[in-house]
């Protein structure tokens, strides 16, 4: 597998935000999206077992695959790795790849693309505004019909313009107040600067 990085920190979204973790980061996506902090090219070869020692290496048993998009890579063989070493597998995709079998929690950001994934854990859409028919703005939430989670999160987009992420936070806030089946995920990690 091409691995980006792995690196122990904090969850900083959604769900199991302030969770100690160790995130595997895969390379490669099959999407672009501009607010992405990912290289996706950037990566080295690793084994299963490389994988799995290296994860190992840190006290957390909580591991955070990620990318990337984890579905053009992730194997059973990982997932059941991972397992045997003890930890608890959480995957971020963006639901459009299928995923291995015996993953524990599946949290699903959709960036509008057609979804191969119709339930999750958790959703985590990010939002960026409302459009002029006070509707969720960009095409993430198209196909969300029937998509069926436990958990629903919006995360304000990231623009790196401070004004503008005050605009999008404040919509999404009352967004979130008019529609109260989301929940709000900020990028904690971001906001106390820790990797």
């Amino acid at each position: 597998m091409k691995v980006n990085e792995i690196f122990y920190s904090l969850q900083g979204e959604g769900f199991f935000t302030g969770t100690p973790a160790v995130f595997v980061r895969l390379s490669g996506c099959n999407l672009r999206c501009p607010f992405c902090d990912t290289d996706h090219f950037d990566g080295r070869g690793m084994s299963v077992g490389e994988i799995v020692e290296a994860a190992a290496g840190f006290p957390a048993r909580h591991v955070v695959i990620t990318g990337g998009e984890p579905s053009l890579q992730l194997t059973e063989e990982l997932v059941d790795g991972l397992h045997g070493a003890g930890f608890f597998v959480q995957v971020e995709t963006n639901g459009t790849g299928a995923l291995p079998a015996g993953v524990d929690w599946v949290t699903c950001s959709p960036k509008g693309a057609p979804l191969a994934l119709r339930e999750a854990d958790e959703l985590k859409v990010v939002f960026q505004g409302l459009d002029a028919e006070g509707r969720p703005a960009g095409e993430a939430f198209a196909g969300l019909d029937g998509f069926a989670a436990r958990h629903r999160f919006l995360q304000p987009c990231d623009t790196g313009d401070p004004s503008r992420n005050a605009a999008i936070l404040a919509s999404c806030v009352a967004y979130i107040k008019s529609n109260p089946r989301w929940r709000l995920s900020l990028q904690t990690h971001k906001l106390i600067d820790i990797p």
